[in-house]
């Protein structure tokens, strides 16, 4: 009998390429698979060209052909990327979501390492070699003054110097170096950077920190409680009022971690929190410390993430996708303002929620979490309700003034001066001359939401999406605010050429109107387009807290955990606008805006007031904030969302497609439930066009799965995801699986 040759193992690589399953290649040359450590990066041949991969699995036998097989050109990292817990995170993200492996490893490294640096930073390091050290060698040197003084230099350090430490010390000094390492004094090293090397310096331990505030009673338990915790998984939920101490609960929380050698991840919804945020834990722990978000450059992402996987930095601060930052001795994960839809990614790449993955990750590495809120999202209160998490209640301060008092202005019964009511015009008349700040809510940037004609009725549109353009008077300008399209501004209608008015109103109309009617005051507007750098957003900041700015118009970015100490008046213009929105969460984000905007009144002095602009004060969802706050509204809701088995009492899945023509999206949606597995436990529903059918020139549309039970979805899913990439339609649109949506419109 012939003997057949065994297959050869293999290596199954991870690759950026939206491909669900791993990419087999035979080891290196030099290396045995098993020579190869797991999540280390390799470079593949694919097709004509070459990648950069993780490896994700040692395989033993390959599933395709041994004459298909090809060889990995080369091994990038002598030790893992990802520490075993981080890469139990990323499969773990690659499962649950259903999402190629690779795109999920992508998004979790910086660009430079995707395209193949060094993971760790490296150094130019010169030394004295063995010859250098002989006697002959110090004798051949003193006719040489300034090779001498070098070797001399480095002589003293057996280790070796950088080339930044010898410019320091010797401006002049590589004429010398090359000189004697020409005479093999002298050798030139590339070596890995000690951590210390491209991440934030550390304070001393004797530097100047602020000190520790005195803890409350229910701060000291919190604290108490999450520090019992440490070296197991626990999910707490820090619920206060806004200004209630949640900020001292991290920071003391953190000391202690710090203290046992370990890290602290904190992470925050926006980039416009981290300023604020950062320089309270430098200001109060001697710890180097690493920021991660989307404005940072390729360098300093990079320097950020090195520093953290090296422990150089041992606290890491930032937005969603610093839930993959690679801290080896993790202690404790902070996520602020738990509630905030920003930590769920929905815009490209893999839909992942950034707070459920820091609630995986934290259990997988057997540490505590803390999510804190004012007002929790209904999943959070859901699993609080389930006992999967523990409440931690912090009631207002002594110091603090009772909760404001909210009110609802019946706008079908009051006078209305460009948005503003009689009501409200004279409470911000009053708060101002008792020496108090106004802050005005309005959830919509620009002038005006609407362009329209007087005579033929035209209304701008924008001609890639089915939306209408804004308009932004100061710039000139009509934007499209789904698409980014920009038109100038005309003056005429450009149907009938008569004349066009703006319609409605945004920051930029009711700033306009303040500042007409309180010729006094020089109102300050805080949204996007006023705040679009750390360095703008700081300026605005500063001028309000100062009280040089007296009257504040801002978006929805003032509610993110901003401290304003004087506004005593907070004014809500258009808290209509969620009340009968299609998408099933809206009442939700609204009652959490309403309630984090009012907590920016009455922070430190006299109670607050809030007024909440409104055509139907009869509505249930503003009924029972008045009367129950968000914990009565939360309650009812929670019932309603029970009842319909919807979230967080039913888990949905949403295929998305989108293509130059309707018909195509539609044709594969159908097409995909067609050969979907039939099952009592699933079902689904559709495919419907999306509310705004048609973005940025291509036309979308939605096919939605629900049940009951998360197993029974997934279990549907593994097995109907394959044959719907392997649909002749797909070929034809792009599509996209979102999991745990946060809208469905």
């Amino acid at each position: 009998m012939d003997n057949i040759a065994p297959a050869p193992a293999v290596l199954r690589v991870a690759i950026d390429m939206p491909r669900p399953t791993l990419f087999e290649y035979l080891a290196p040359p030099g290396f045995d698979v098993l020579d190869v450590p797991l999540g280390t990066r390799v470079r593949v041949p694919m097709g004509t060209r070459e990648c950069i991969g993780l490896v994700m699995e040692h395989g033993g036998r390959a599933s395709i052909s041994a004459g298909s097989l090809r060889r990995a050109h080369a091994l990038i990292d002598a030790e893992p990327l990802f520490d075993a817990p981080l890469m139990r995170l990323l499969r773990w993200t690659a499962q649950y979501y259903h999402h190629p492996a690779g795109e999920v490893i992508a998004a979790a490294l910086p660009r430079a390492l995707r395209e193949g640096l060094p993971a760790a930073a490296r150094i130019e390091l010169w030394r004295v070699t063995a010859a250098g050290l002989t006697p002959s060698a110090r004798t051949a040197l003193q006719r040489a003054p300034r090779q001498r003084e070098l070797f001399e230099l480095l002589a003293a350090q057996p280790a070796g110097l950088s080339s930044d430490r010898l410019a320091a010390s010797l401006p002049s000094w590589r004429e010398a170096a090359r000189a004697l390492q020409s005479r093999g004094y002298l050798e030139r090293l590339d070596a890995e950077a000690p951590p210390e090397v491209g991440c934030p310096a550390a304070l001393p331990v004797s530097a100047s920190l602020d000190a520790a505030p005195a803890l409350s009673s229910a701060q000291t338990e919190a604290v108490a409680s999450i520090e019992a915790a440490a070296g197991s998984f626990a999910a707490f939920v820090l619920q206060g009022a806004t200004g209630s101490g949640k900020s001292e609960v991290y920071l003391q929380c953190a000391a202690r971690v710090l203290d046992r050698g370990q890290s602290v991840l904190v992470l925050v919804p926006e980039i416009a929190l981290t300023p604020q945020l950062i320089g309270r834990f430098r200001a109060r722990l001697a710890a180097p410390l690493a920021v991660m978000h989307s404005a940072l450059s390729d360098a300093e992402r990079l320097a950020a993430w090195r520093s953290a996987r090296s422990h150089g930095a041992r606290i890491v601060l930032g937005t969603r996708s610093a839930v993959f930052a690679p801290m080896p001795h993790l202690g404790l994960i902070v996520v602020d303002e738990e509630h905030d839809s920003s930590y769920k990614q929905h815009d490209s790449g893999c839909r992942y929620s950034a707070r459920d993955l820091a609630v995986v990750r934290a259990g997988q590495s057997q540490i505590p979490i803390v999510l804190g809120s004012a007002t929790p999202s209904f999943e959070t209160l859901h699993n609080l309700a389930s006992a999967r998490y523990r409440r931690l209640v912090l009631p207002r301060r002594p110091d603090q003034p009772e909760a404001p008092r909210l009110a609802l202005i019946d706008l079908r019964a009051h006078a209305v001066t460009q948005g503003l009511s009689t009501p409200v015009l004279d409470a911000m008349r009053a708060h101002l001359a008792a020496g108090g700040q106004v802050l005005v809510f309005i959830n919509r940037r620009g002038y005006a939401p609407t362009l329209l004609c007087t005579a033929c009725g035209w209304i701008a549109p924008c001609s890639a999406c089915d939306a209408r353009l804004t308009v932004h008077r100061a710039a000139a300008q009509l934007r499209c605010h789904h698409c980014g399209a920009v038109e100038v501004l005309p003056q005429r209608c450009l149907r009938c050429g008569f004349t066009v008015k703006p319609v409605g109103q945004g920051t930029e109309r009711v700033e306009e109107t303040l500042a007409g009617l309180f010729p006094g005051e020089t109102p300050l507007r805080l949204d996007r387009d006023t705040a679009s750098s750390p360095a703008e957003l700081d300026t605005l900041m500063h001028a309000v807290r100062s009280g040089a700015a007296r009257i504040l118009v801002g978006t929805q970015i003032v509610t993110k955990g901003h401290h304003f100490p004087g506004i005593s008046l907070v004014v809500v213009l258009n808290a209509d606008q969620g009340l009968f929105s299609m998408d099933f969460r809206a009442a939700e984000r609204l009652a959490q805006t309403i309630v984090q905007v009012a907590g920016r009144a009455g922070r430190e002095r006299s109670r607050g007031e809030v007024l909440i602009q409104t055509e139907y004060p009869e509505h249930p969802l503003l009924q029972s904030l008045l009367t129950g706050g968000y914990e009565g509204f939360a309650a009812a809701a929670l019932r309603e969302r029970a009842a319909a088995h919807w979230p967080p009492f039913g888990r949905l899945a949403l295929l998305r497609a989108s293509a130059p023509h309707a018909a195509a999206a539609l044709e594969f949606l159908a097409a995909a439930r067609a050969i979907a597995p039939v099952t009592a436990e699933v079902r689904l529903l559709g495919p419907v066009a999306a509310v705004m059918a048609r973005r940025a020139g291509r036309y979308y549309a939605q096919l939605l799965l629900e049940s009951r039970e998360r197993g029974a979805l997934h279990r549907l899913l593994d097995q109907w995801l394959p044959a719907v990439a392997a649909l002749p339609q797909a070929r034809r649109v792009r599509h996209v699986l979102d999991i745990d949506p946060i809208d469905i419109q």
